[in-house]
């Protein structure tokens, strides 16, 4: 068989990276249409995956003149290279994996979490053969749609497939014993990040300087915009392959992102999300909160507040691992759910771990954007 993945994020590489292995070392044959977005590119030469860059994106701010330009560059760039591989199945998170799959008349499946607004999810997945969702996904995708004990996350960082490494502290410059915090600041450059922002830069500085008189402060940029020469932090500059390694380790990670918030939690680190999404909040996250494994916070000042009541607390480390433990022994390995469905599309409704969205037992159906 062939299958065609799309990563358009540095997070979907994770997502398929191990399910790229596993299907070749069944024999398939692979490829991978990706965007050059942040470090994409990079995660994809790290790990040695057979790919080919349908088309680019930077972080600059958002632009609707040029969001057009790009997507329809890319519109006219997939067609002729999925066309040339010529896959039996075509997989992505979202409507790039329908629109090549429906050229192609290919098998498609679609894994897909929770994002703002309802019309796209709804139109890429009526393209798409099977749409698989973690089980707190709040919009109803149509007759296709299953969901899973999970989250999208939990492809690359649920126990069975990842294990930290903490020679990480040595690449980073810190002490086997010494504490470290994580920032994440996103660029806020994706579509759906119209008319968003995260933290001030003023409030940036700010935070970097309250908790670096506590620990360590490293710093991931997004848009890289950070100027570190009169602040109390460095930027987090190790190859990007080990971002999960040190967010292992880490005492704590404060973003204004959601992503790197979830994995941290996958992890059993404690995780300060400071959501510009104050307006639409998503299952993943309410359910991480519910395990206590995350806080959501709005308001600056909370932010500061819980993160200093999380650094001088000396029982969390060993109380957020068991949570994680508690929330994993939950949860299905993502990798092995996926390569079971696209090497055999037509009995995804009899996979056990799979759950038709519209026969869900005690969870309340809506048709809006996830809660």
């Amino acid at each position: 068989m062939r299958y065609l993945i799309f990563t358009n994020t540095p997070a979907h590489v994770h997502v398929y990276k191990n399910v790229v292995r596993r299907l070749e070392d069944r024999g398939h044959e692979v490829r991978i249409l990706a965007r050059d977005y942040t470090c994409t590119k990079d995660l994809l030469e790290y790990y040695d995956l057979p790919f080919e860059i349908y088309g680019h994106h930077d972080t600059a701010a958002y632009s609707n003149v040029g969001m057009a330009r790009e997507l329809a560059t890319q519109l006219l760039t997939i067609p002729v290279s999925a066309k040339r591989f010529d896959p039996d199945v075509v997989v992505g998170l979202g409507a790039y994996a329908a629109y090549a799959g429906t050229l192609l008349r290919a098998e498609t499946i679609l894994l897909r979490d929770s994002a703002p607004g309802t019309l796209l999810p709804k139109l890429a997945s009526k393209f798409a053969d099977a749409v698989l969702t973690p089980d707190v996904y709040g919009l109803d995708l149509g007759p296709n749609h299953y969901t899973f004990p999970g989250l999208k996350e939990c492809a690359y960082l649920h126990p069975d497939v990842f294990e930290s490494d903490p020679s990480v502290r040595e690449e980073l410059g810190v002490g086997p014993d010494e504490r470290f915090v994580m920032l994440r600041f996103n660029s806020f450059d994706a579509m759906h990040d119209a008319g968003k922002k995260g933290f001030s830069l003023e409030d940036r500085r700010k935070l970097i300087e309250h908790l670096s008189e506590q620990a360590t402060v490293l710093v991931s940029d997004e848009g890289d915009n950070m100027d570190f020469d009169d602040l109390p932090a460095r930027p987090y500059d190790i190859h990007p392959a080990r971002m999960h390694d040190a967010l292992a380790e880490a005492s704590l990670l404060v973003a204004d992102t959601g992503t790197m918030v979830t994995e941290a939690s996958l992890l059993g680190t404690p995780a300060i999300r400071s959501s510009a999404f104050v307006d639409q909040e998503f299952g993943e996250f309410a359910e991480l909160e519910r395990y206590g494994l995350i806080d959501n916070i709005t308001d600056f000042d909370t932010v500061v507040e819980r993160a200093d009541e999380l650094l001088a607390d000396e029982s969390v480390p060993a109380r957020w691992q068991e949570r994680r433990r508690t929330f994993m022994d939950e949860r299905v390995n993502l990798t092995e759910l996926v390569v079971d469905v696209v090497t055999d599309p037509r009995a995804v409704s009899k996979n056990a771990s799979l759950t038709r969205y519209s026969e869900r037992k005690g969870v309340e159906q809506t048709d809006a954007t996830p809660l």
